[in-house]
């Protein structure tokens, strides 16, 4: 019997990960195709994506070079091990992400998801100590409203509530620096806020509370995303690398979000002008297409660990589907596609249009604050006395009904559209929203 792909006949078995499964599964919101900027609902509608799939599908749906990638490399090689094995394919994407990284970015470690991305840098951050005989560094820094993934480690050293606070005591030796988030000073604010670097010397608070030979790293989002767009104030970023190079402390980035022209450069270390000693990727790698990550390192981490007999293993960490030869070929496509369509940088010529298109929703019914970088937006909304997220959730709902796909974290809005759109469609994206937000109670 033919799968009837637009009609499941039980939606029971799947649980699906950050839904109200018993909202959803009353009143389902299917998509059965998608292209370009558009996907097509089971019930023929058209919805303008206006958060990249999940922040992911960067170069839009079902792009052509992408595709035959993946079918090309399907019928050629399907899987090779990664263990004591190679392909050419994953060496080449690995000089080729060198080539777009950030100047000091020098090696790659492959894995799955941004979730796992995190825990291989967390990984490596404490095992490079260890490699150069400074064992006691173990602890981590994380920093409140962070998101890091849905791993144990990422969890940890994430900082929203809700994702920490069923899971138990987590991984032990974790502290959060503050967020930036300081809307009395920065309400409104176009790009990056004025107030709020001093928030980076916490660091230090916490270093003379624990002691700098005894933390091994601190992880940050140069911009963070799935809290509902919090950017960093000017001077922060800085700040935080010279505190932690004061102390031999590592820095990661999680460019899970901000990798691969969200913020107009290939990653926001080159928009912001600061380089970590490890930066975790995902999503926009292939494009959402299929499950990829990668860690990038630079030369001093790489080779702390190049020490022994040249047969012994150096590090006892990877996955099954460390550079699978098919994401691996679908990276390399999407880079491709990035660079022929000049995305980057059309992200970057796109940004006052979106930032202009974005801000004409001050005043508009229930917004409280407004946030922008790139092509990147929040619009967050004043919540409903007792009912925290059910006006944003509203808002949401409406959207998709009035064709336009826009995602909620709280009663905060956040938008991320593909790199291809145009200012027709962010037209059309921001001028949907506001008739949504003027109908909310």
């Amino acid at each position: 019997m033919a799968l009837d792909r637009k009609t499941p006949n039980d939606l029971n078995a799947f649980w699906m990960p950050f839904t109200a499964n018993r909202q959803f599964k009353k009143n389902p919101r299917m998509f059965v195709a998608a292209k370009d900027m558009h996907y097509t609902t089971s019930d023929g509608r058209q919805v303008l994506d206006g958060t990249a799939g999940l922040w992911c599908c960067n170069a839009g749906h079902c792009r052509p070079k992408i595709t035959e990638a993946i079918q090309k490399q399907a019928g050629e090689m399907d899987y090779a091990p990664a263990f004591q094995m190679g392909h050419p394919i994953a060496f080449e994407l690995a000089n080729r992400l060198i080539d777009v990284a950030p100047d000091g970015m020098e090696h790659v470690f492959y894995t799955n998801s941004g979730s796992e991305s995190v825990e291989t840098a967390l990984k490596l951050a404490i095992a490079y100590h260890r490699a150069r005989g400074d064992g006691a560094r173990t602890r981590l820094i994380g920093r409140e409203r962070g998101y890091h993934g849905v791993n144990f480690g990422g969890i940890s050293v994430g900082g929203i509530v809700t994702n920490r606070k069923v899971f138990g005591p987590l991984v032990p030796g974790v502290d959060h620096m503050p967020h930036t988030h300081l809307p009395d000073q920065n309400r409104y604010s176009k790009g990056q806020p004025e107030h709020g670097a001093h928030l980076a010397d916490e660091l230090e608070r916490i270093v003379a509370l624990h002691g700098a030979e005894t933390i091994a790293a601190v992880i940050v989002e140069p911009m963070a995303g799935s809290t509902g767009v919090l950017l960093p104030p000017k001077g922060y970023l800085q700040k935080l690398r010279e505190i932690t190079r004061k102390h031999g402390i590592l820095l990661i980035f999680d460019e899970v979000i901000t990798g691969f022209g969200r913020l107009g450069a290939a990653f926001a270390a080159q928009h912001y002008g600061v380089v970590p000693d490890l930066m975790t990727t995902a999503k926009g790698l292939t494009n959402g297409v299929i499950p990829m990550g990668a860690v990038m390192c630079t030369a001093e981490v790489h080779d702390a660990f190049m020490n022994g007999p040249e047969h012994m293993i150096e590090l006892f960490h990877g996955y099954t589907y460390s550079g699978n030869p098919i994401a691996s070929a679908a990276a390399i496509a999407t880079l491709d596609t990035y660079k022929e369509e000049g995305l980057f940088e059309r992200a970057a010529e796109l940004a006052p249009y979106w930032q202009d298109a974005l801000h004409s929703l001050k005043g508009t019914r229930h917004v409280i604050d407004i946030r922008n970088e790139g092509l990147i937006g929040a619009i967050e909304l004043e919540p409903i006395a007792g009912e925290p997220t059910k006006r944003a959730f509203s808002a949401f709902l409406k959207a998709y009904e009035k064709g336009i796909l826009i995602r909620t974290t709280g009663d905060i809005i956040a938008m991320s559209p593909p790199l291809i759109i145009s200012k027709e469609q962010i037209d059309e994206l921001i001028g949907t929203l506001k008739d949504v937000l003027e109908t909310l109670d």
